[in-house]
């Protein structure tokens, strides 16, 4: 790792770019900026455009070969606010190193872990040695959505011929990874409305319609089963795994092991044998939060509910909704008034032979010594569906790890992962050089 990466990174970090509940506003056009500018000074173009959202930061480095594939890089500079300040033991934004970490909101998520690829594309363009063309896309907006990036990208026709996100971790501290799938979701909102007012339950109790009862029994119909397996039509499309995944999925930690470390507890029995299979590979349905009514002895008339279901590679989310609605309208008895509000993201899955997966994997197997793991990321990464949907592979990768705790106080950034970072990325654009026709 050079110094230069880790002052830079330091820089990076002082700027406080909050984009979650009061966004700061002067932090994200700073963030903004300051991106830009590295662009700049290595020697390409780079802008910060508005009407986006949050500033969106678009530049160019070219390769010395005009007929060079086309790689975009993709990062973003908003944060998590902070919290509870006392909980830090330094202040967020005054970046500190202990022991082998680099303390600071953004140092994991996302600053640290993609500043080495921006880094590694603007040494090699300044040095004059940039093997294919690099599209660099860094946005404000991850932490709230990423509409303003998504939107841009759906305007651009360029296209490339992959992408690399370093937004994701690696399978352990130890082993690098390369995420070859994320899953989609279907969030629904729900609200049942039974009568005009609260009534008392007293006077109207067993007489006249419960919204909580309602809204519970219609949650029952697509709740799954004890072992959480989904009822078959809310698990259709889904693709098993490529051959060469579940050999992988062995070298990680148990399944077991990762549900003990969490804290939760494990649904059935074989919950940890499943856990890579049905968390990557497999749908799963929560809800998340329910309210109505009162402490008062009233018969509710309004509830509401939150509920989503995450999608593995092959459903589709249109028809996921309509089934999940369908079902809930149907345990709703005549004469009350249901809504359902739907958002949803594709699943997406990129198969380890891809040329431009391939060629990562062997990548990174030289920068770092060890073969990545093939995982999938149970969550939803909305700007991966948008790039794929442009045509382009991506490459999702990264060196977080559990004990980073980002999102949390006192994130953090292994200085080692920095220098894996920055390693890897060097290594992925040159062989990245061999991908066929440029865009």
């Amino acid at each position: 790792m050079t110094d230069r990466l880790l002052g830079d990174l330091v820089q990076w970090l002082r700027i406080p770019s909050i984009s979650t509940g009061e966004p700061d506003r002067a932090g994200l056009h700073a963030a903004a900026t300051w991106a830009s500018a590295r662009v700049r000074e290595a020697g390409g173009t780079a802008d910060v455009l508005d009407g986006y959202g949050h500033p969106l930061v678009v530049g160019e480095l070219r390769a010395g070969h005009a007929d060079a594939p086309t790689v975009l890089i993709y990062g973003h500079y908003d944060v998590q606010a902070p919290g509870d300040l006392g909980a830090w033991q330094t202040p967020p934004f005054e970046p500190a190193v202990r022991d082998g970490r680099l303390y600071a909101r953004g140092a994991s998520d996302d600053k640290g872990n993609f500043l080495p690829l921006l880094h590694a594309a603007c040494e090699l363009h300044r040095a004059g040695a940039l093997p294919v063309h690099v599209r660099v896309l860094v946005e404000g907006e991850e932490e709230i959505g990423s509409t303003g990036a998504a939107r841009w990208l759906r305007d651009d026709r360029r296209g490339a011929d992959c992408a690399i996100v370093f937004d994701a971790g690696m399978a352990d501290e130890a082993t690098p990874a390369l995420t070859v799938s994320l899953r989609g979701v279907v969030r629904l909102q729900v609200a049942v409305r039974s009568a005009a007012r609260d009534l008392h339950s007293g006077i109207y109790g067993g007489s006249v319609v419960n919204a909580l009862h309602v809204l519970h029994a219609m949650l029952a119909t697509v709740l799954p089963g004890p072992d959480g397996t989904l009822r078959e039509e809310l698990r259709a499309g889904i693709e098993p795994p490529h051959p060469a995944e579940p050999a992988s999925w062995a070298r990680l930690a148990p399944g077991d092991a990762l549900l003990t470390a969490s804290g939760g507890r494990p649904l059935h029995p074989g919950a940890g044998a499943e856990y890579y299979p049905r968390n990557g590979a497999g749908a799963s349905l929560d809800v998340h939060a329910i309210a109505g009514g009162d402490t008062r002895t009233i018969v509710p008339a309004v509830a509401t509910a939150t509920l989503s279901q995450r999608l593995a590679p092959g459903q589709r989310p249109t028809e996921i909704a309509a089934t999940l609605e369908r079902l809930l309208r149907a345990a709703a008895p005549a004469g009350v008034e249901v809504e359902i509000d739907a958002e949803t993201a594709d699943p997406i899955r990129f198969a380890p032979d891809e040329p431009a997966i391939r060629l990562a994997a062997g990548a990174i197997e030289r920068a770092t010594g060890i073969a990545p793991a093939f995982v999938r990321l149970g969550a939803t990464i909305p700007i991966v569906a948008e790039l794929a949907a442009q045509g382009m592979p991506v490459i999702v990768s990264g060196f977080a790890v559990h004990a980073d705790a980002m999102h949390a106080p006192n994130e953090s950034f292994r200085l080692e992962s920095l220098r894996l970072g920055e390693a890897t990325a060097r290594e992925l654009l040159s062989s990245l050089a061999a991908l066929g026709a440029p865009h």
